[in-house]
């Protein structure tokens, strides 16, 4: 019997939980867990001199909640995955995977199992019980770090996209893949809410490629040129848009891409207009911010910093000084053909909270409960305070920074 109807992360069909301005401004950390990562080795002299340079902090890379919203699972550079209960705030579980190393870890539609990719060793996905630390499959292929992972919402099945420029499809049921596709430059994958149609973004070449899950040896359906009009006011050659991370909202009509730059994208899902510019933060390509000229324009430092809420109104972003932004999209408009040609809407944030120290590298709302999730060299759970007293507005937060 197939799971019920889930989002494009896996995760349910929206509850009946309606998020709103008030609850989305009040939000504040409940619970911080300053020991979520272990910091690793201590700092090493350098040269013939005795001061000790610090290793740069170890980090969360991905987060991801079952589709009950009762657990959450953290994976991080110091190569462990841990297990927190969302009701009681307690860290319940760590297990290790020095070996092997783990990355963008994806629930099941079992409370007790994740999938997992490797960073050294192999290039091998890992399906891993949580109930008894033991490997139930290994799903070997890829000849490079996989860089993309995302499970069906309706079945068994997921995907990956690789550094060896491929996409393969699987079954947990089995340890071959069932569906290969070969592209220009690695790609990113996402399935829209039904699973019965996913899309490939291909950066190097800006263009984002849709096709039927029953076709997928086919042409895609539809390709889209990712094209900012306004990126051209800004240099000269205009600055690609680079993809890290896609999902469609929940009900199908709007696709989100998350760049590693200081926008982000929401295109129409159907015809592929891009429809909404998210602004405001400062992208994760930037890895330091006392040196702003340090620019990677890779998925090394971000891609899970941008996500919607279950019921896809807002969309909640980090950024690389710990603030997370929330974006009301609940008001998107269509273009029409004559609209095409001009740029699209920009979109300030609604809200702007504070988070925790050095970027906010995972952003996620927990698909069931008024609860969002933040990681990076710290995770913080986040719930609305009822106390009274509401969070600053974007505006007023900007004026005390002084950026506005």
């Amino acid at each position: 019997m197939a799971p019920n109807p889930s989002t494009s992360n896996g995760n349910p069909t929206p509850p009946s939980l309606s998020l709103n301005n008030q609850i989305m401004t009040k939000l504040k950390p409940a619970k911080i867990f300053k020991n979520a990562i272990d910091p690793g080795p201590p700092p090493q002299a350098s040269g013939n001199q005795q001061q000790k340079t610090p290793p740069p902090p170890r980090s969360i890379t991905g987060i991801t909640f079952d589709d009950r919203g009762d657990q959450v699972v953290t994976a991080g550079e110091d190569e462990t995955f841990r297990v927190y209960n969302c009701k009681t705030g307690k860290l319940t579980k760590t297990l290790y995977s020095k070996k092997y190393g783990v990355d963008l870890p994806r629930f099941t539609h079992k409370n007790s199992a994740i999938i997992y990719a490797s960073t050294k060793e192999d290039d091998t996905i890992r399906y891993h019980s949580l109930h008894d630390n033991k490997y139930l499959q290994y799903f070997r292929g890829h000849k490079g770090k996989v860089v993309s992972l995302e499970v069906s919402p309706i079945d068994d099945g997921f995907m990956s996209g690789s550094l060896d420029k491929t996409v393969r499809l699987w079954d947990l049921r089995t340890p071959t893949c069932r569906g290969l596709l070969s592209l220009p430059c690695p790609p990113i994958v996402a399935y829209d809410s039904t699973g019965m149609v996913f899309a490939v973004a291909v950066g190097a070449f800006a263009r984002i490629l849709l096709y039927d899950q029953a076709n997928f040896d086919k042409s895609p359906f539809l390709a889209v040129e990712l094209n900012d009009p306004t990126l051209a006011q800004i240099s000269y050659p205009p600055r690609p848009i680079f993809v890290t991370h896609m999902s469609f909202s929940a009900d199908g009509k709007y696709l989100l891409l998350g760049c590693s730059g200081n926008a982000h994208y929401i295109l129409d899902a159907f015809e592929g207009q891009m429809i909404a510019k998210l602004e405001g933060h400062i992208g994760l390509e930037r890895r330091s911010l006392a040196v702003p000229e340090l620019i990677e324009p890779a998925k090394g430092i971000s891609g899970e910093e941008v996500s919607w809420t279950p019921d896809s109104k807002y969309v909640l972003g980090g950024s690389l000084d710990g603030r997370i932004f929330i974006w009301d999209v609940q008001n998107l408009q269509n273009r029409s053909d004559h609209d095409r040609k001009f740029p699209p809407m920009k979109v300030q944030a609604t809200t702007i909270l504070d988070g925790h120290p050095g970027p906010a590298r995972c952003v996620k709302f927990n698909p069931r409960f008024a609860m969002m999730c933040t990681a990076g060299t710290e995770l913080a759970f986040w719930l609305p305070d009822p106390a009274g007293e509401s969070e600053e507005t974007a505006k007023d937060l900007l004026k005390k920074k002084g950026v506005a």
